[in-house]
């Protein structure tokens, strides 16, 4: 009798819980993911309606210029070559400093017009040593490349090209290319960039593509590639051609210097220092032109542990950068205000806050919980999950069509990292700790190279190494693996009870979750 009436007062405590705090909050949780879910959706269709227009506009034109020549900025004379710099950070890049040196000296571009700048953080004298003596080399055949090395990494990148540009040769430069060690650009690079720049006053900078040499590597890096194919394709092409800004990449641009000194240079204060610097540039009324047909192959991270690190800072920044900066941008009388709705509505709140909670409180959280819960008491309307989210999900795969079959993985996987980048968000919007975290992502090297038998060897040497006390100390990521058994509770729980048949997303969702947490990503 007494098992019997305690069952009875537990049952009724959890009727009394539902009712009164668990129903109330699942339904508000809903709501708000509906709200979320139709400012992005709105955004999305926005942009997707003027690359649309875009499209055909350049269609257009290229049949009506089709006979004309558009190669006058190749030909232009020797003599009218502006100053250009070129920047070329690193930081213990043993993999790939001789690509990035090799393919910045190889730029067609007048001798006496170009500086090479090094700017070499490493803090494996080794690794220092190669870097200056393929400086060296180069140098021995006449290009002006300088190698420089700092004794503390304050800043990091930033602090880098901030101190490489107070070196007294590079006065003289009216323009400085920023490439990271892991960019490799053709040689046109220069001459189908700086003449935009020299062409309009206006413009600080232009922003190339990306092109991924190493995309069929694995199953990550082409996840990958559909996710930023969709960023330069729609993202960068809509704020260019709509707002005249978009966010600087960090690489493969050419700035203007006198517009980089007068946004206040680069700062350190997040670890998103491009589009900080892209920000307050805009701020000062400067326009950009982002250059989808200029070109620069780059490697995308293969391993699961980089693209976490990389992903917290690209999440971890914005969120940071938009809580220092909102009044800021708010005050600010140099732009309109159509400008400023633009960057902290669309570009920060929507896609740079939104985007990531919204998709993991909705298809990691308020469903799964939805299964449990729901029944007649909650209300999930079906365009929220579905419909909605189906759009979103064409819209996206519209601009990798080869890859449209991996969207069967690529949906889950992406619900998955929304928990990290939701949590890198919130870090970032609240400056807790992580906030400033700089964790440079690793590069493997994937370009083709001819690399000196002896570096080759040396370098192999020690990625096995590496390897073997990766493989020696790996460990399962438990976030992940909590998260799989939740949703395979959920999906269990309503394939018995549910009448939605929401247990075939939770199953699917809950074997994402135990791939990823088991370590089965990436390059192993």
């Amino acid at each position: 009798m007494r098992v019997v009436s305690m069952l009875t007062m537990a049952r009724a405590a959890w009727l009394v819980l539902r009712y009164t705090v668990v129903v109330p909050l699942l339904q508000l949780a809903i709501y708000l993911c509906a709200a979320m879910s139709l400012m992005l959706f709105a955004e999305r269709l926005y942009m997707g309606l003027v690359v649309t227009v875009l499209w055909l506009n350049r269609r257009c034109r290229n049949h009506n210029q089709r006979n004309k020549g558009d190669d006058d900025n190749l030909k232009s004379d020797d003599a009218d070559r502006p100053m250009v710099l070129v920047q070329i950070p690193m930081f213990n890049e043993e993999q790939v400093y001789r690509v990035s040196i090799g393919a910045a000296c190889g730029l067609w571009w007048p001798a006496d017009k170009l500086v090479i700048q090094v700017l070499d953080d490493s803090t494996d004298t080794g690794i220092r040593s190669l870097v200056e003596a393929e400086c060296r080399r180069w140098a021995g055949k006449g290009v002006h490349i300088r190698y420089e090395n700092r004794s503390n990494r304050s800043g990091y990148k930033a602090g880098a090209l901030r101190e490489g540009l107070k070196k007294q040769y590079v006065k003289d430069c009216e323009f400085v290319a920023v490439l990271d060690a892991d960019f490799q650009p053709n040689g046109d690079f220069l001459q189908h960039t700086v003449p935009v720049l020299q062409a309009d006053p206006a413009v600080a900078l232009v922003q190339a593509r990306w092109r991924f040499v190493n995309a069929d590597e694995c199953i990550l890096t082409r996840m990958q590639e559909m996710s930023l194919d969709y960023h330069f394709s729609v993202e960068q092409e809509v704020g260019s051609a709509c707002h005249g800004f978009f966010s600087f990449n960090g690489t493969a641009g050419v700035w203007r210097v006198h517009a980089l000194a007068d946004a206040g240079g680069w700062k350190d204060r997040t670890t998103v220092e491009d589009m900080d610097l892209a920000v307050r540039a805009s701020m000062r009324g400067w326009r950009f032109v982002y250059a989808d047909d200029v070109q620069v192959r780059s490697q995308l991270p293969s391993s699961f542990k980089a693209y976490r690190y990389q992903q917290h800072r690209w999440s971890c920044g914005p969120a940071n950068l938009m809580r220092k900066m909102f009044w800021e941008i708010v005050a600010n009388r140099q732009v309109s205000a159509w400008k400023k709705l633009h960057v902290l509505y669309a570009f920060f709140l929507v896609r740079k806050v939104v985007a990531h909670l919204v998709t993991f409180m909705l298809y990691c959280v308020v469903i799964p919980a939805y299964a449990l819960v729901g029944g007649q008491d909650v209300r999930l309307p079906q365009y929220v999950p579905m419909y909605v989210s189906a759009v979103l999900t064409l819209l996206n795969a519209a601009c990798t069509p080869r890859s449209c079959h991996l969207l069967v993985f690529w949906i889950p996987f992406e619900n998955v990292m929304s928990m990290h980048r939701s949590k890198a968000t919130i870090i970032g919007l609240l400056e807790a700790s992580r906030a400033n975290e700089w964790v440079v992502t690793e590069k493997l090297g994937g370009f083709t190279t001819s690399t000196p038998a002896a570096a080759t060897t040396t370098m192999a040497k020690k990625t096995k190494k590496k390897k073997k006390k990766k493989k020696s100390s790996s460990s399962f990521l438990a976030p992940e693996i909590v998260m799989g058994l939740f949703l395979l509770y959920c999906a269990l729980y309503d394939m018995v009870f549910g009448h939605d048949h929401l247990y075939v997303y939770l199953l699917m969702q809950s074997a994402a979750a135990f791939v990823i947490g088991f370590g089965y990503v990436g390059s192993q």
